[in-house]
């Protein structure tokens, strides 16, 4: 099995708008990514997207990157579809998630899907709160707990 990994970490000033790439974010502890417009003290602090699905998309024609659909993290190696929410993951050398829906509903199209032609974060997205803070860069480990 490929090893799981970081490979983007992305975050925005503004809900329902690209996020644009970063090397390093910093975790809060129940809070999210420190300056992300989804942080806060909520379920959804922390989105993340596998890399392969972003890919995916890329290869079927839609314009995107990644932080083209306000993911927050991007993996490799991750089997999103399979983790049952609930599930904690360490990230990096000290933070810790704590899964918390898988999916989501959208209101109304916001600006990703009009720029992409499509979202797949309502599908795909995985999102989670912060059990335990930390600086995470790409390239880090992710592992799944217990």
């Amino acid at each position: 099995m490929e090893k799981m990994k970081i490979v983007s970490l992305a975050t925005s000033r503004k809900k329902g708008t690209p996020k644009v790439p970063v090397e390093e974010v910093s975790l809060v502890q129940e809070h999210g990514i420190e300056g992300d417009a989804h942080a806060g003290p909520w379920h959804r602090q922390v989105s993340f997207l596998a890399a392969e699905s972003i890919e995916k998309a890329r290869n079927e024609g839609l314009d995107v990157t990644f932080g083209s659909f306000a993911e927050n993290i991007a993996t490799r190696g991750v089997d999103w579809e399979n983790v049952p929410v609930g599930a904690r993951f360490d990230l990096g050398d000290s933070a810790q998630v704590e899964i918390t829906q898988k999916g989501k509903e959208c209101h109304n199209k916001c600006a990703i899907y009009y720029m992409a032609g499509d979202c797949i974060m309502p599908r795909e997205g995985i999102f989670a709160r912060v059990l335990k803070g930390g600086k995470i860069r790409c390239g880090e480990p992710v592992r799944i707990l217990g």
